[in-house]
């Protein structure tokens, strides 16, 4: 499918339920929101719309992001999905991210950002997957993380140690989100975890779009 026609189809897809008065055209803001999913720098996003002759704030385009609310789409049924954890950095502060990719489409189809890494976490990370996907007859790669791999057996999914092939989608997903991060290294700056995980939701939504 042409670049323009995914991008438009993400258009869309975004709801602006939480508006109520709003001087800037819908069409617009929902342009400022996938744009700045896709990659573009809020000063970059802001600049787009001054060309349509409307003025705001960097700190408008961010709040619309997160007020849509947006989540990848829910009820998937994969054949295979690749969990990995990396470590994300909030400030000064350390936290861990988990996530789920298929890895024949690249689809993310969910995301956990936690302060630590253990065993219940992995745990409840894997029961809100089932809870939103059709994953019980999926075979989950995994490596040699052992929360990972104690949370398959406790929900009693099948799993394979893998650390390449078709576990390098759940590694290119990192990749991107560390590269969008505000310092393009792997440090959300600026923001509380709540606003992260809100980030990541709206980025999963975005980036199933675009792939």
């Amino acid at each position: 499918m042409p670049e323009s026609a995914s991008l438009n189809g993400c258009i869309d897809r975004i709801e602006l339920g939480f508006v109520e008065r709003e001087a800037t055209p819908r069409l617009l803001m929902k342009l400022s929101i996938q744009l700045h999913l896709a990659g573009l720098f809020l000063s970059n996003t802001v600049s787009i719309l001054e060309i349509f002759g409307v003025d705001r704030a960097r700190s408008t385009v961010h709040n619309w992001v997160h007020k849509a609310d947006l989540q990848p789409e829910e009820g998937r049924s994969p054949d295979h999905v690749a969990v990995d954890e990396t470590v994300i950095r909030l400030n000064d502060e350390q936290y861990w991210l988990y996530a789920a990719v298929d890895p024949e489409t690249n689809e993310l189809h969910h995301t956990k950002l936690e302060p630590t890494r253990t065993n219940a976490i992995a745990y409840s990370f894997f029961h809100e997957f089932r809870e939103k996907h059709d994953v019980d007859d999926a075979v989950f790669l995994v490596d040699g993380a052992a929360p990972l791999s104690n949370a398959c057996r406790r929900h009693a999914l099948d799993f394979r140690y893998e650390r390449h092939g078709n576990r390098n989608s759940v590694e290119r997903v990192f990749r991107e989100i560390k590269r969008r991060t505000a310092s393009f290294s792997n440090c959300f700056s600026n923001a509380e975890a709540k606003t992260a995980n809100e980030w990541l939701r709206s980025f999963a939504f975005a980036w199933n779009q675009l792939i």
